[in-house]
């Protein structure tokens, strides 16, 4: 019989470098749970567990509002996916969907102050997840969806916040949308204009695709038109799901039709969220100074070398050119301002509130290289905080 290790049978029959830097940063996980309590005798131990514990568990039954102050309800959050479209690799399942909602948490906990915990689910059906979510839902002051696919991500999300009493945000349609409109506030004002002067194209009709859509058109940009594999998404067309054709509704004011390329031609603004390539003679038929915000990764829909060629600001998903948008500059702000009113819901003025407090940041060092902050940025949670607990203040929906 062998004596190797499972790591070391793994490692002796594949070419899997388990011994680089990445696998070593996450041998044996990226995050634990720690106590916030002493247990350094039986006094201590009476208080935390038995005998003394059930006081506590006595009083939140007789007043459930209660386990908001005296457990870590008020301030933990479930990272919640079923795996079916991780990152960029896709449908992996849940298990190999664990580092990437591992980190998420540690995201959450170093760029927020909130705890998280990682929900892999083995099911795919809406029903099964909501109804799983909503059974694990009572330990938890909010549900941050990851890495559902559409268009089952959204039926998930909408039915959660009918059901429950607590924040659900679907980050990968959100966070990208909050950090979108924040820079392209920015880069409109470093382009001297307003969000209102603006025709967007979006390549991508997916979970990002229709929620930077619908901000957009919330926060009052010109006129905004989306494109998925087939064309613009335009009330015309016969194909559409239920979700475009609702998107269809309340965007393309100006009647656009046919392919992406096209809807190109004097474009202020390209926002990019889906896996395909933009050729450059299409590009170079967008506006003087416009604004190419390509965000797949790790291959842009426009390379930033060809970009920059046309356009006065370039943004990306990468951290190795300027403007990044990265969700990670939003959704731990978002979460801890919820939490620390107790917000029954995160509504859409939260997030309009998020995004005016992330572009607000940078407002005094703006440039074609600097329209968002770094994630490293030590003034992004606290200013998100701040004004995502105020707006909810203001929507009526802070219960403290």
């Amino acid at each position: 019989m062998s004596t190797l290790s499972t790591s070391e049978s793994v490692r002796s029959d594949s070419s899997v470098p388990f011994d680089a830097p990445v696998f070593e940063l996450h041998r044996g996980g990226k995050m634990g749970i720690s106590a916030t309590v002493p247990l350094r005798d039986r006094f201590d131990l009476s208080l935390a567990y038995t005998p003394g514990v059930a006081e506590v568990c006595t009083a939140i039954a007789e007043r459930p509002e209660l386990a908001a102050e005296f457990t870590w309800k008020s301030n933990t959050v479930a990272v919640v996916t079923d795996g079916t479209a991780v990152l960029g690799l896709g449908d992996i399942g849940p298990l190999a969907a664990l580092p990437v909602m591992e980190g998420k948490a540690v995201l959450f906990k170093q760029f927020g102050g909130v705890d998280a915990v990682p929900i892999c689910l083995d099911c795919t059906g809406v029903d099964e997840i909501v109804e799983t979510v909503v059974r694990l839902a009572p330990a938890f002051g909010g549900i941050n969806l990851e890495d559902i696919s559409a268009p089952r991500c959204f039926e998930i999300e909408a039915r959660l916040r009918e059901r429950l009493d607590i924040p659900v945000f679907h980050d990968d349609q959100h966070g990208t949308a909050i950090v979108l409109l924040a820079a392209l506030r920015n880069a409109a004002k470093v382009t001297g204009r307003t969000l209102g002067d603006l025709r967007a194209v979006i390549s991508g009709a997916g979970a990002a695709g229709v929620a930077i859509a619908k901000i957009l058109v919330e926060a009052g940009i010109g006129d905004v038109a989306v494109a998925d594999s087939k064309g613009i998404v335009d009330v015309t067309r016969e194909d559409l799901t239920p979700i475009k054709r609702e998107l269809a509704s309340l965007t393309n004011k100006a009647g656009l039709t046919g392919s992406l390329e096209s809807a190109l031609a004097g474009a202020d603004v390209f926002v990019g969220v889906s896996a395909g390539n933009v050729p450059e003679d299409a590009v170079a038929t967008m506006a003087e100074n416009c604004i190419i915000a390509a965000m797949a990764n790790p291959d842009p829909e426009i390379h930033p070398d060809v970009a920059r060629k046309y356009a006065a600001v370039v943004a990306t998903g990468r951290s190795d050119f300027p403007n990044q948008v990265n969700n990670v500059l939003a959704f731990p702000g978002v979460f801890a301002g919820a939490l620390s009113v107790r917000a029954s819901q995160i509504t859409e003025s939260m997030k309009l509130a998020a995004a005016d407090a992330l572009a607000a940041v940078v407002a005094d060092e703006l440039s074609p290289e600097c329209v968002i902050p770094s994630p490293f940025d030590p003034r992004v949670a606290p200013a998100v905080t701040a004004a995502v607990a105020q707006a909810a203040r203001e929507a009526g929906v802070a219960r403290a």
